[in-house]
This record gives C-alpha cells, sequence and structure tokens, in this order.
C-alpha cells in the first residue's frame, strides 16, 4: 500500500493533534524499521524545524518500510501545510535581498513599470534574471518536538473548548464541529453540566443539532431568552455575539418548537427580549408563536408585547441607567445587587460619581463571589492601573472581526483607597475560588509570562502556526534579520498566466518604521522598495519587488535589518498586509503571512521552512490587516492580528491608512490587560507550592515547552514516573478551562 492519505483516512484525529498540541496517535506494527531510514526521516523533518520524540520514534521502529514511508509523507505534507512550506515561492527579484540592495533605482524603476504595464494590457511580464547559487543555511534552530498522542488528548480538546469561559476562535470552532461529527455517541458522557460562555453554548448546541437533532441534551443549559436568540443565531449560521445583524433561516418545525419551547421556560423574557427588539421581531416571522400559543402561551404573549409594544417596558437597565443619570447612586448599588455581572462592569461609574463610596466598594466585596473569573481578573487589572493612565485607552468592539479602538485617555483620577480595596477584594476571591480547585502539587512558574496576556476574547482570532493573545509579546530568537513574508493567489479558475478569470488580486506587504515616541521615520513598501533615509550601504529595510497578481500564487518579502533600524533612532515596526485591489481576505482562496528569524539573510533559500516563526492565515472581513509589531530595543515580537477598515481613497495602500495604523501601533504598545503570570501566581498561592528547579516540579508553566521533562525524576526505586503538567500561552483550550 502507498497511500498519503493512510493516517489521514485511518487516524484523522492526527490532524486536530497535530496542528494544536503537536501530538501524533500511532500503534507499534509487527515490522522492523533500518536506522538508515529512521535516520532519514528525521533529517527531513528538521528541515521544517521539526523532529519525533523518543516515543515516537521507538514505535516507528516497528514499521515495515511501506507503513513507515505513508506516515513520513502524511507528515511532511501536513507539516508542510503549517509552516507554509506547501507552495512555490517566487519573488520578483530571486537573489532577493542582495539584488535589491544593489540595484539602480532606475533598474527598480523600469522593472515595476513594465509590470505594471502587463497588468493594463493583459500580459505577465517578470524581470528575467539569472538565479545565483546561494549558500547552505547553516543556522541552528530550536526543533519543536511531536510526541505521541493518546484519544484521552482529542477528547481534552473538545471537553475544553466547550468548557471554555471565554469565547473560541473560528478555527476552535471549526474542531468541535470535526469532533460532534466524527463522535456523537460520546456526547452524552463528556458533555461537561454547565457550558459556561453563552456564545460558545450556542454554537456548540447549534452543531449538535444539526448533526444529531438530540434536543434532549441541551435543554438544561438555557436560562435567558438571549440564549435562545443565540442558538436562532447559531443555527441560521449568524454571528453569536450578536454585534451584527444576522438573516434567520427558515427552520424547520421540530426546530422551531424547541427555539419556543426554550423560551416558554426562560424567566424575565420580555425584559431580556428588548435589549434586541429588533433581532426578536425578525426571529418572530420565522417561529409563527400564534401557531402554538397554546402550547408555549409565555412566548407567544412575550412576541406579542415586544411586537405591538402598546406601552413602554421598564427594563432593569432603564431603571439603572435613570437611577445613575439623577445621580441616585444608592439606588442604583441596590438595583445592581440583583446582578454581580453588570455591577462589576458598571463599578468605576460607580466610584466615580464620589458618593456613597464606601457603599459601593463594599458592596462589591459582598456579591464578588457571585462575579465570573474573567470579569474579576478585569476589575482588578484596571483598579490596579485606574490612576496611573496610558496616553490611549484600547478597545476591542464585540464581533467576529479582529478589530481595536484607540482613544485618549480622559479619565479623572478617582479614590485611591477605593481602587486599592477592589483590587484586593478581586484577588482575595479568585484566591478563595481556586483554593476549591484540585492541587497543583509543587509547581515552578516562569517570570516571562507577564509578557503574555490573558485569552478573554478568542472568537476574532486568526489561524495560526501558534496562537496567542493579541497584546501578547515574545522574544525575537538570535540573529539580526526578520524577514516577513506574504502569499496570495487569485479569485477564479486559471486561464492564464496573468489572472484568473479577470479577477486579479494585488495583495502589498509593507512595514513603517517609528522612533521610540512613535515619530515617523520611513516605510517600505512598493512605492518605496529600500529604506533610503539612513544613507547605509546595508539599507535598513528590503522590500522583494512589488507582483500585483496571482494566477499561480504569489510572494511577496521584506527585510528588516534590526542593527541598523536601531542605529539611526528606530524602534517600533508595524507589519501591514493590504488588499490592493479590495477584495477582502475571507473572499480569497488562500492568503497567509508570517516572519521569519535569520542570522545571515544571504544564505539558504529566500524561504526556508525551519527558520519560521509564525505564519497566520488572512481570513478576516477586511482588506487591511495587521500581524504583529516589532519592538527593535527590547527585541520583542508585540501580537496584534488585528483588522482595520480600509481609509476613503484612491488607493489602498500605506500611505493613505498610515494614520489609522500609527495610532493603533501606539495603542497596543501601552495596552494594560491581565497577564498570565499573575493568574497562574494566584493559583500557586491557593493550590500549590512554588518551586526554582524545573525538575522538582509537578506542574510547570513556562513561555514555551521545547526543554521542558515531561516526566518527573523517579527518586525510588520501583516508584511509578510521574508525568509533569505543562502549560505555555499557546494551550489556550487549557487555560480558558481549568484556569479561568
Amino acid at each position: 500500500m502507498n497511500n498519503k492519505n493512510y493516517y489521514s483516512t485511518h487516524y484523522p484525529e492526527n490532524s486536530v493533534l497535530l496542528r494544536r498540541k503537536n501530538k501524533l496517535i500511532i500503534v507499534p506494527k509487527k515490522g522492523e524499521l533500518s536506522i538508515r531510514i529512521l535516520a532519514t526521516i528525521l533529517k527531513n523533518l528538521e528541515q521544517l524545524g521539526y523532529t519525533l520524540s523518543k516515543d515516537i520514534i521507538d514505535i516507528l521502529k516497528t514499521y515495515p518500510v511501506e507503513e513507515a514511508q505513508n506516515f513520513y509523507e502524511w507528515t511532511v505534507q501536513n507539516l508542510k501545510v503549517l509552516v507554509g512550506a506547501n507552495v512555490s515561492y517566487k519573488p520578483m527579484y530571486p537573489n532577493f535581498p542582495k539584488q535589491v540592495m544593489e540595484a539602480s533605482d532606475a533598474e527598480l524603476f523600469i522593472n515595476a513599470i513594465l509590470h505594471y504595464f502587463g497588468d493594463w494590457v493583459g500580459v505577465r511580464i517578470m524581470p528575467e534574471y539569472e538565479v545565483e547559487e546561494r549558500p547552505r543555511l547553516l543556522e541552528k534552530t530550536t526543533l519543536k518536538v511531536i510526541g505521541l498522542g493518546t484519544p484521552a488528548d482529542l477528547f481534552e480538546i473538545f471537553i475544553n473548548l466547550v468548557g471554555a469561559k471565554s469565547s473560541i476562535s473560528e478555527s476552535d470552532k471549526e474542531d468541535v464541529s470535526w469532533f460532534v461529527n466524527r463522535y456523537p455517541q460520546m456526547l452524552p458522557n463528556i458533555l461537561p453540566e454547565e457550558i459556561p460562555h453563552k456564545e460558545n453554548l450556542s454554537y456548540v448546541s447549534g452543531v449538535i443539532l444539526h448533526a444529531t437533532k438530540n434536543f434532549s441534551l441541551l435543554t438544561k443549559y438555557y436560562k435567558t431568552a438571549t440564549d435562545v436568540l443565540r442558538l436562532a443565531t447559531a443555527l441560521s449560521g449568524g454571528d453569536v455575539s450578536l454585534a451584527t445583524n444576522s438573516t434567520f433561516t427558515m427552520f424547520r418545525r421540530p426546530d422551531r418548537k424547541f427555539l419556543l419551547g426554550l423560551l416558554d421556560g426562560c424567566k424575565y423574557a420580555v425584559e431580556d427580549m428588548m435589549r434586541y427588539r429588533t433581532k426578536w421581531i425578525r426571529l418572530g416571522e420565522i417561529l409563527h408563536p400564534g401557531d402554538y400559543k397554546t402550547k408555549f402561551p409565555r412566548a407567544y404573549e412575550a412576541f406579542k408585547l415586544i411586537r405591538n409594544e402598546r406601552k413602554p417596558v421598564k427594563t432593569f437597565n432603564s431603571e439603572v441607567e435613570e437611577a445613575l443619570k439623577y445621580n441616585r447612586v444608592s439606588k442604583a448599588v441596590n438595583l445592581l445587587l440583583k446582578r454581580p455581572g453588570e455591577y462589576a462592569r458598571r463599578l468605576d461609574k460607580l466610584v466615580r460619581t464620589g458618593t456613597y463610596t464606601k457603599k459601593v466598594v463594599n458592596s462589591f466585596k459582598n456579591i464578588s463571589q457571585d462575579i465570573s473569573t474573567p470579569v474579576l481578573l478585569q476589575v482588578m487589572e484596571h483598579f490596579k492601573n485606574r490612576n496611573n493612565p496610558k496616553e490611549l485607552r484600547v478597545f476591542f468592539p464585540k464581533g467576529t472581526l479582529a478589530k481595536a479602538k484607540a482613544i485618549d485617555y480622559n479619565l479623572d483620577n478617582i479614590n485611591q483607597d477605593a481602587c486599592d480595596s477592589i483590587v484586593n477584594t478581586c484577588r482575595g476571591t479568585l484566591v478563595k475560588r481556586f483554593k476549591e480547585l484540585p492541587s497543583l502539587g509543587k509547581v515552578y512558574l516562569e517570570s516571562d509570562l507577564k509578557n503574555f496576556l490573558v485569552p478573554f476574547s478568542q472568537r476574532s482570532a486568526t489561524k495560526a502556526l501558534k496562537t496567542i493573545v493579541r497584546g501578547s509579546s515574545l522574544d525575537l530568537p538570535g540573529g539580526n534579520t526578520v524577514r516577513f513574508f506574504i502569499w496570495w493567489k487569485n479569485m477564479g479558475k486559471s486561464t492564464n498566466d496573468y489572472c484568473y478569470d479577470g479577477k486579479r488580486v494585488d495583495i502589498d506587504l509593507s512595514a513603517v518604521m517609528y522612533d521610540g515616541d512613535w515619530n515617523y521615520k520611513e516605510h517600505v513598501s512598493y512605492t518605496q522598495l529600500r529604506g533610503h533615509s539612513y544613507g547605509n550601504s546595508r539599507y535598513s529595510a528590503v522590500h522583494s519587488g512589488d507582483i500585483t497578481s496571482a494566477p499561480r500564487g504569489a510572494c511577496e518579502f521584506i527585510d528588516i535589518d534590526i542593527n541598523s533600524i536601531k542605529r539611526y533612532g528606530g524602534r517600533y515596526v508595524i507589519m501591514n498586509v493590504l488588499s490592493f485591489t479590495n477584495q477582502k481576505f475571507c473572499d480569497m482562496p488562500e492568503c497567509y503571512a508570517g516572519w521569519m528569524m535569520r542570522k545571515n539573510p544571504g544564505s539558504g533559500e529566500i524561504f526556508e521552512p525551519k527558520t519560521v516563526q509564525n505564519k497566520i492565515d488572512l481570513s478576516a472581513d477586511t482588506t487591511i490587516c495587521m500581524p504583529l509589531i516589532l519592538d527593535l530595543k527590547e527585541r520583542k515580537v508585540i501580537w496584534l492580528d488585528l483588522a482595520l477598515k480600509k481609509t476613503p481613497g484612491f488607493r489602498n495602500n500605506i500611505e493613505t491608512n498610515y494614520g489609522n495604523i500609527t495610532v493603533i501601533g501606539k495603542a497596543m504598545t501601552q495596552l494594560v490587560k491581565p497577564n498570565l503570570y499573575d493568574l497562574f501566581q494566584m493559583h500557586v498561592e491557593a493550590r500549590g507550592e512554588q518551586v526554582y528547579n524545573m525538575k522538582d516540579a509537578d506542574t510547570v508553566f513556562v513561555t514555551n515547552d521545547y526543554d521542558v521533562p515531561r516526566v518527573k525524576e523517579i527518586e525510588n526505586d520501583g516508584e511509578e514516573a510521574k508525568e509533569i503538567e505543562v502549560v505555555t500561552p499557546f494551550d489556550l483550550d487549557v487555560i480558558m478551562a481549568k484556569y479561568l
């Protein structure tokens, strides 16, 4: 048998495990694999930046040659997709970066004009150069170890995602859907008693109903009318965050009865429905509650009331707003005590009034145990830094698009004693709550986790080789050159070497450089291939050339020379990807971006898989993406994964969008959010004993797990080895389910 898809057919779980956990499920065979073939497999995997664990190597030794080949081919195929090595990279200047640095301005200009002229007449014109032989890549890279997986690992992923206490990403949702359709018979046994996050509940419910039609599995989870609205939205394929309008599908009769039955059992349905009155009216037109007014009378009356609105409905929020408007703080406090989560969200406004401050703070303390962990963490961090403001405040609007909004920090200082009391209340409540969880044993906690933020909302996170929370920062590996890259493909079917059915797609890669105060230094883009302003023979930044269509795929690169930029006062570099032809990334068949770290940019291939640090699939409903910021002074990569709306204008390029890009970049470097170190430290205080030697630990919290032992050393003969629990910032499903 010689089938590359053997492992995806017999072990489809491996696609999920490899991408999410860097693990594979393989079982021993009855063959014997030669050391030479095994060494060849390992050597070839190293070219992609990976190697195999001892456990997998030992099992692979029992494989017949043919099955080992199947394993190797499947693994390589999937790893290439993960790092972006499954396509061909042919930049405009094949001897980049040296060729662009040495070319005259006239040569670069003429090549660009001829290429653009080809666009106009429908002929593909690329400069022709002899490809020079490049020195071998001699750089050593840290290899990622592929470990041995089990079915339990797979089930844990699903259980964690369903039990997450913050919204999950589209990639997470795809994995949940895959699991439900693959293992529907397992659902009654592994679904948790509670699905805490309402958006996740609606999505999971929609997937289960589509796959199994098992309504009885879900009834217990639905408590409010908004929960039911989210479910109807999920069944219609809409935005379950309810941030945007969705078109409801024509539900089957059983689905209509199920939704109306859930609504009929909700308390305070009318008040809850008024928050989204327009959406409910449209949903009512689909559900026809009048057909079931006898069976579901409360649901029927609720729809009748919000539709006719014969008299204003006084809601909880309207009463609170009225009390605050007339500075009736005591009344507002008494109302909000009935809804602790809402109290926490309005706490700053209550303290800001300066009235009844002691009552406001004490009342918060009395209800803090009823407030969710994510909200308490955010309240704690907010009041910890309340009177030490940054220049800008950053908001992430609700929805599936990864947007950020920056405004001037215009809040006056408030009572510092009140701030301190609120912080202490949050921390004390959280530590007390964490004490009820299972013991962590001896814990090793790495201080660099302060650079990684807590995952409160991943709904708009883009699929990536390594996904972390936006605003987090990673250390730059050794080397002086950061190489950005993009790859994309035209839309439609191929008709010639120029475009696809006339649907040319032009994606542009650019980088903007700033000093430490966010003053503009210069940029590199299709309008300027080299960083001229520094006047250095070794340019600060170099672009590989502007390719304006991608009939069979196209790529662009930018090299950022760290020392050169720092030498002339630069500090921050923002990576930007723009759709010049204004197609949205979500409409493109393929488009992704990433970055590599190179010590010698002239050695090896231009695209070397083993040097790829991260790769992100661009699929947002927008034409501008900001993947990351480089902080060259601190040698950090600040993860953005943000989308911007295009500034009105004739061209979608870096010049017309420069203002928005700068504001967002500046704001994200001032971002103050709860970090993983503080979260894990509270867990250690509550249910562990901190140790400072990793070998002594039962639980390890680290920034990466490359050198972390997986089994605790055995002290006594005959004692069973104990597996170590390892958590990194990339284990988002674990953090969202077990530590929030």
